[in-house]
């Protein structure tokens, strides 16, 4: 019988399963069109496809809305079949979102 060792197993999503706009996965993070209803996670990136991983400008938008490194983002609930529009919350302020302008907040989970 063998074992595997379960730090050499990568938890990050294959290309194919990234939302529609959304860059290559940052490794030990998820986006928050993945983050589940009612967990909070803290905002780790803004990325774009077309910015190869760098902020472009829905990626600045974000940012001028309060999407801003570090801060503490939750999933209040989602449309209709679990989908779109996605009501998020930062701070004070609830925004309803597409998936695909979720798809490119990265974040990590809050323990």
């Amino acid at each position: 019988m063998t074992s595997r060792n379960a730090a050499s197993e990568s938890t990050a999503p294959s290309a194919d399963a990234l939302p529609h706009g959304c860059a290559a996965p940052i490794f030990d993070s998820l986006s928050v069109a993945d983050l589940q209803p009612r967990h909070f996670a803290t905002i780790t990136a803004l990325t774009e496809a077309n910015g190869a991983g760098r902020p472009t400008r829905m990626a600045q938008r974000l940012a001028e809305l309060g999407f801003i490194v570090g801060e503490t983002v939750s999933v209040l609930r989602r449309g209709p079949g679990g989908r779109e529009p996605i009501a998020v919350q930062v701070g004070d302020t609830v925004f309803a979102l597409r998936r695909h302008e979720a798809g490119c907040i990265r974040v990590r989970v809050a323990a």
